[in-house]
């Protein structure tokens, strides 16, 4: 059944996995302590000596690395191969200090275009197909890792990099993508923008690999019904290489690991500790085959679960479920954890498109939260009274999901700014007040 890139590794036993994880990872360790005084140092404070180190069984003895490990570190400190053998770097589209920057030698760069294959065809791509990528191209992991990925399948590239809406449409139209590459919030907008121009019918895509970003099973259901595709999950990290750590197959009930580069792990993210499959964490990974930038237990602040439940499209690669929320970026509002993904559940199934924002502030020492929504052009034509209705009912309907109190306010269609990259979904304002 189904597409594979290497079925050889995607379908192999687990037996066979494991013995190559156990391998690389005994192999990765002694590399990471031998070249790298960073990883020497702090596995020499945790009383770790390479040899302790015999099988994925050992892997809790590790030291955890962090961000904040590659902030200090940056930005050659966590190199383990010179920088003659490298030949490219990529960078976070990170916010906060200073930018992560990942390291690649043309061996890592063959592996990742190689995962991301994987995923092109887990999601139907072959030599045949025109996969339109319009990730942002640059320092940005998601268009070089797709754009690799796609040749190595053979289908035409379309190395679009992301906006200019209506040239994405043009050549969408007139060279008949079937695989669109982007971001969710994109893919919608992207939708919006064919269906209002008519364009519908002249659009040959079959599916789309959307990640680097949070986006609900609703949002899912809503591009697929929009754009008569289907939609399939991606997820990678710039720390660990870029898109095609993990990816959806036919089944989309969660992404298969590619265990034969990546070990995940989950943890209870408060103390450290390892937990069985099954049960929800933070995702931790580590890079067994990287050799420019090999990450041990790096902690990646998503929390998910991992399955080993039969997979019906062969794979026998582990499944993780899409990212649940994060450890770190979660809103804590009024003492309860309020996640984005949650309020977007409420407003799609009330019929609204997954254009919102979520702005919380704090006045006299209380948190507030407000949830700006865009009417529908119909809703937008009701009368003050309906729309008011309307509000109460979104309020009633969050305070079931979240178990507090948030303010709606309904605003005209379009008037949330659109983003062509990652959606800005929530606005804290409260560090302006000194949290």
């Amino acid at each position: 059944m189904g597409n594979y890139y290497q079925p050889e590794i995607e379908c192999a036993p687990r037996e066979q996995i494991l013995a190559l994880q156990n391998e690389r990872l005994v192999k990765q360790v002694r590399n990471v302590y031998d070249h790298v005084e960073y990883y020497r140092k702090r596995m020499d404070e945790k009383g770790v000596k390479p040899e302790d180190i015999r099988s994925v069984e050992d892997l809790h003895k590790l030291p955890f690395l962090t961000k904040d490990d590659l902030r200090e570190a940056y930005p050659y400190g966590l190199l383990a191969r010179p920088l003659s053998d490298c030949v490219r770097i990529q960078s976070t589209s990170g916010t906060t200090g200073r930018r992560v920057v990942a390291f690649y030698t043309q061996h890592d760069i063959d592996l990742w275009d190689e995962c991301c294959a994987r995923a092109i065809m887990a999601a139907g791509g072959t030599k045949d197909d025109v996969v339109h990528v319009c990730y942002g191209y640059g320092l940005f992991t998601g268009g070089p890792g797709l754009n690799g990925g796609s040749h190595k399948v053979g289908s035409l590239t379309l190395p679009m990099s992301s906006g200019n809406t209506e040239r994405q449409i043009q050549f969408m139209t007139d060279l008949g993508s079937t695989i669109l590459c982007c971001t969710p919030s994109y893919a919608a907008y992207l939708a919006e923008s064919i269906i209002e121009r008519g364009l519908r019918d002249k659009i040959k895509l079959k599916a789309g690999i959307f990640g680097a970003e949070a986006w609900t099973e609703e949002m899912r259901h809503d591009i697929e019904e929009k754009l008569g595709i289907k939609a399939y999950d991606i997820y990678g990290l710039t720390e660990i290489s870029g898109p095609g750590v993990s990816f959806e197959c036919e089944e989309q009930t969660g992404m298969h690991i590619n265990e034969d580069h990546f070990i995940a792990e989950v943890i209870n993210p408060e103390t450290g500790e390892v937990l069985p499959e099954g049960e929800k964490g933070e995702l931790v990974f580590t890079s067994i085959t990287k050799e420019a930038f090999p990450l041990l237990r790096y902690r990646t602040r998503d929390i998910c679960i991992l399955s080993r439940k039969k997979c019906s499209c062969g794979r026998t690669h582990v499944k993780m479920t899409k990212p649940l929320g994060r450890s770190d970026d979660m809103l804590i509002v009024k003492g309860v954890n309020v996640f984005p993904s949650q309020i977007e559940t409420v407003l799609l199934n009330k019929g609204y498109a997954a254009n919102y924002q979520i702005i919380v502030t704090r006045v006299k020492n209380s948190d507030q939260l407000e949830v700006q929504v865009e009417m529908t052009p119909e809703m937008f034509s009701d009368s003050m009274g309906e729309i008011t209705g309307r509000e109460k009912e979104l309020v009633d309907a969050l305070k079931a999901m979240l178990g507090i109190y948030a303010k709606v306010k309904l605003v005209a269609p379009k008037s949330i700014q659109r983003s062509e990259g990652k959606a800005v979904r929530v606005i804290d304002k409260r560090d302006l007040y000194g949290k």
